[in-house]
């Protein structure tokens, strides 16, 4: 790891995305996860990312902002942007949190009809043995 706490020099909120990005230096571009975004920077996540102070370029989709390698951990790095960027930008890649599902802890519905071994598994399950039908 070339700095030990990459989170303290944050300046602004950053919003968690999961995202396809790529990061271009040295006429070369590597693709790269993007895992969260601010105006000043990216976090990005992916195999053969550049050395600490390496100048880049940060790519997602139309976007693309030069900037500086600021540190990196195994498969991740920071980019620090060169300018920042516009919040309205930052809001266009984060996409919008989704409505939180509501459970439903009903039970299915039987069938009106039971087959004759549907019935009968069913009452072994109940009762240990089979009913006496209306017959005996």
């Amino acid at each position: 790891m070339d700095q030990s706490s990459p989170s303290q020099n944050r300046r602004s909120r950053r919003s968690n995305v999961l995202m396809a990005a790529s990061v271009e230096w040295g006429g070369a571009a590597v693709p790269a996860k993007l895992r969260n975004l601010s105006k000043e920077g990216a976090l990005v996540e992916g195999p053969g990312l550049p050395a600490v102070g390496s100048k880049v370029r940060f790519r997602k989709g139309e976007l693309s902002l030069a900037g500086h390698v600021a540190w990196s951990a195994g498969s991740r790095a920071g980019i620090a942007f060169d300018r920042e960027l516009d919040p309205e930008a930052v809001l266009r890649h984060v996409p919008p949190p989704r409505p939180p599902r509501k459970a439903d802890h009903r039970r299915p519905r039987l069938r009106e009809e039971l087959s004759p071994g549907e019935r009968k598994i069913a009452e072994d399950w109940i009762f240990g043995a089979p009913l006496p039908s209306l017959e005996d």
